[in-house]
C-alpha cells in the first residue's frame, strides 16, 4: 500500500457537495481508502479568467494499492463522471483532483509529476495538506 496525498478544488455548482461526492468516489476506488480529510477552506482563484467564483479546497490522505498512473487515471475518471470539462488553463471547474504526493516517490513524466509542481506556491494546497500530515 502507498500513502498518498490528494488536493481537491471546486468553484462551480454546489461546491460543498462537489467535495463530498469526490471524497466518496475516491473512497470507493478499488484497493483505496481515505485515511484523513482536511477541513474545507475557501480561496481566491489563481490565474485564469477574471470574474471566477472563489474555490473551496481540501486535501485527502489515502492508502492505495493503485500505481501512481493508475490512480491518476481513476481521478481523471471521477472528474469526468462529475461533469468536468477541459476548457482553459486555470479556468473554472466543477472538480479538480490532484495527486500531491505519492508515497516517497519522485515521478517526472508527460502525464504526471510528483511531488506536484506548484503545490508549495499555493496556500490553498499547503494549509489543508499541513493539517493532515
Amino acid at each position: 500500500m502507498a500513502v498518498c496525498y490528494l488536493g481537491i478544488g471546486t468553484n462551480l455548482g454546489n461546491r460543498k457537495e462537489n467535495i463530498k461526492l469526490a471524497v466518496k468516489k475516491v473512497h470507493a476506488l478499488k484497493d483505496t481508502r481515505v485515511l484523513k480529510e482536511s477541513k474545507v477552506t475557501e480561496s481566491l482563484p489563481v490565474g485564469g479568467p477574471a470574474g471566477q467564483r472563489r474555490y473551496l479546497n481540501a486535501a485527502l490522505k489515502i492508502d492505495t494499492q493503485l500505481p501512481a498512473l493508475a490512480l491518476l487515471r481513476q481521478l481523471k475518471e471521477i472528474e469526468s463522471q462529475m461533469g468536468r470539462k477541459k476548457t482553459m488553463r486555470f479556468g473554472p471547474r466543477i472538480i479538480d483532483l490532484d495527486i500531491l504526493l505519492y508515497a516517497d516517490k519522485v515521478i517526472k513524466s508527460k502525464k504526471l509529476t510528483i511531488p506536484h509542481l506548484r503545490m508549495f506556491e499555493r496556500d490553498f494546497v499547503v494549509k489543508p495538506l499541513k493539517e493532515i500530515l
